[in-house]
């Protein structure tokens, strides 16, 4: 709520006349007033979390090898950051990357001031011997006036820095009000940024920046309520970050944020340690020291487990590393160290305050030795405090280890009434002799598992599996041993009805135990005894093992047979019978006469005689080659033409003979 108020206050302030911005501006005050009083009150009351990572050494072994790939494109933005943290190696390839670097920017479509910048930075940081053409170096000295974004001022004046030219009073005088204009005008985070990098390069005047610190980090966005990032991702978070710290310290001013915003900012940054470019490498280590340059009360500071976390039984020593952002010892040695390990399934606690000493041949390293308090097998947590500003909740095992106490295994027959006769194996040995099973007997196996160092404590592991394996097939047939009321294991095989498992092949198979349990330190395999299976014969006909790869058959197209179709002479003899009708036609027309004597060059006539002769054509052309709809389209404006043609024509010879009768009326009665 109290940051919508503000973000309310903070646009309207830009909208609003003069005279009502100072309502705004008491708005905004008291938003940030009782947002920080909200803030410190949330601060007293909690302890800061550490994170649960850092910038390893294999982190930083990638991140020089985009480094390393930085500098040898051809990219002047990568060559750039890739200097500020990698050299060559040699002269010569000095000398390469200087000669490219000049080549590189001849080339960049980027602007002049920026691209200015890059130049100047690498050919300093490598120390070029290549002098900057003079076209360049007057473009970086006349700074033009106004500047219109915070960016230009910041490129143009660190260029300066690497060339080692102070600006005189008078032209940072006019920077000074320059930037100032352009954060009126325009105060986007990105924008910002910049003025926090370049303020403290200018002029004590430019001190009025530090008062949009608020401004920014007040528009940093939760994420999970575990980090905290501006928008536009790792690019403007580095910028606002490594800028408001700098600006900070410049000026005397407090830290622009708390702890828990640095734990926070710290989990961001470290969730984009994967990056791939020069850039985003550069800008991720100079956020990461820029938080790790904070006080000790502020800093954020990393908790982590050494190690896979699975302690032995007999030795429980719990290593744990504090660290920096990126992996160094503190600036200050953590004095008090303390520990709660609880049971994680039970959710109870085995010891209340366990004591971490500092390793003497490492600052980073600290060890609690939990032998005291006598931790059995099992899955443990441990809540950490460093002098009671910092925690972390770390989990453990604890492994055990387990023995055979006892195994029996035996053959006797299907029927359940008959007597098995065991023998006893010691583990690990393997029974001496052979053992020997039909179809018609079963094999039991029984083995009773404790944990090692007392006398009747039996175990439950995760996986007790009895193996047979026959070599000569290469065959493996593996079954669960289950465990029963007395927490006995016990495997019973029927021969006979598991033969399909083995695919009817008889032989020689090796008996093996299998124990393992991802708590125990000792899983193992053991070898009891060997057996010789018979099995019936399979009374199934075999079924031919279809190859899994192999060449399919080729697929041949067949074209479906042509229909028979009629004699030429009955084809002929049928186009014959459908003309009949129309020679007839003929026939009569010729016998009775044609009267062509009413035939008129009319309009009418003619386009009537047209568009029946069409109509004709079209059904024709129907029979050929067009579908019903496409008949239909074209008929339509046909037929319409012919019936008003027609109509027309029937009209006029109408006319004619009531004129004709008409006539022959008046002659007769003349």
């Amino acid at each position: 709520m109290v940051l919508f108020c503000f973000r309310v206050c903070r646009c309207s302030f830009r909208a609003l006349s003069q005279s009502s911005r100072q309502d705004i501006l008491l708005c905004k005050t008291l938003s940030l007033s009782l947002a920080l009083l909200l803030n410190a009150t949330y601060i007293s009351c909690a302890t800061n979390n550490a994170v649960d990572s850092h910038l390893s050494s294999k982190d930083l072994q990638r991140l020089q090898k985009v480094f390393a790939d930085g500098i040898a494109s051809n990219d002047l933005q990568s060559i750039f950051y890739s200097s500020l943290n990698v050299e060559p190696t040699s002269d010569l390839e000095r000398t390469n990357v200087c000669q490219r670097l000049f080549k590189v920017h001849a080339a960049s479509k980027l602007k002049d001031y920026e691209k200015d910048y890059y130049l100047v930075g690498a050919a300093r940081t490598l120390k070029c011997p290549e002098k900057l053409p003079q076209e360049i170096l007057s473009n970086i000295y006349n700074i033009p006036m106004p500047i219109t974004s915070t960016q230009e001022i910041f490129y143009r004046i660190t260029a300066h820095k690497y060339l080692g030219v102070q600006i005189d009073e008078t032209t940072l005088k006019k920077l000074v009000k320059n930037l100032e204009g352009v954060l009126m005008k325009e105060d986007s985070l990105t924008s910002l940024g910049y003025a926090f990098n370049v303020a403290s390069e200018l002029s004590p005047e430019s001190e009025f920046v530090t008062e949009r610190i608020e401004d920014a980090m007040v528009q940093a966005d939760e994420v999970d309520g575990k980090m905290l990032q501006f928008e536009g991702g790792l690019s403007v978070t580095s910028l606002i970050i490594t800028g408001a710290f700098k600006i900070s310290s410049d000026f005397s001013k407090p830290p622009p944020v708390d702890a828990q915003q640095a734990y926070k900012f710290a989990n961001y940054f470290l969730s984009r340690r994967s990056v791939q470019t020069p850039k985003g490498a550069h800008i991720l280590i100079e956020a990461l020291k820029s938080l790790s340059s904070l006080t000790p009360q502020l800093a954020p500071i990393c908790i982590q487990l050494i190690g896979n976390g699975q302690l032995q039984a007999d030795s429980p020593r719990l290593a744990i590393a504090i660290v920096d952002l990126l992996g160094k010892p503190l600036k200050e040695s953590p004095l008090n160290i303390f520990g709660k390990v609880l049971l994680r399934k039970e959710g109870t606690t085995l010891a209340q305050k366990v004591q971490f000493a500092p390793k003497s041949s490492d600052k980073t390293t600290f060890m609690a030795d939990l032998s005291p308090y006598k931790p059995t097998r099992g899955l443990y947590a441990i809540e950490i405090d460093v002098n009671s500003k910092y925690s972390q909740k770390v989990n453990f095992k604890i492994l055990g280890k387990v023995k055979v106490q006892q195994l029996e295994l035996g053959i006797g027959e299907s029927d359940a009434s008959s007597s098995i006769k065991k023998q006893i194996v010691a583990y690990p040995k393997t029974l001496p002799e052979k053992l020997a099973a039909d179809h018609t007997q079963r094999v039991l196996l029984k083995v009773l598992l404790i944990e090692e160092g007392t006398t009747d404590k039996t175990i439950t592991v995760h996986q007790a599996f009895v193996r047979f394996y026959n070599k000569q097939e290469d065959l493996e047939v593996i079954y669960v041993a289950e465990q029963d009321s007395s927490k006995v294991y016990k495997f019973d095989m029927d021969v006979g009805a598991r033969a399909g498992d083995f695919k009817y092949k008889s032989g020689l198979y090796e008996m093996v135990l299998i124990v393992g349990d991802a708590s125990l330190s000792n899983s193992f395999e053991w070898h009891v005894a060997n057996l010789n299976l018979d099995f019936p014969h399979n009374v199934k006909a075999a079924i031919k093992k279809q190859p899994i790869r192999s060449v399919l058959p080729e697929i041949i197209h067949q074209f479906r047979a042509p229909e028979n179709r009629p004699p030429r002479l009955v084809s002929d003899i049928f186009t014959g019978l459908c003309l009949t009708p129309l020679v007839i036609l003929f026939i009569v027309w010729h016998k009775l006469g044609i009267n062509v004597s009413n035939f008129t060059l009319a309009p009418s006539t003619i386009g009537f005689h047209i568009g029946f002769g069409g109509i004709l054509v079209l059904f024709t052309v129907f029979w050929l080659k067009l579908n019903m709809f496409q008949t239909l389209r074209l008929l339509l404006p046909i037929a319409t033409f012919t019936f008003l043609c027609g109509n027309r024509l029937l009209r006029r010879l109408y006319g004619y003979r009531s004129a004709k009768a008409s006539n022959a009326g008046a002659l007769a009665t003349s």
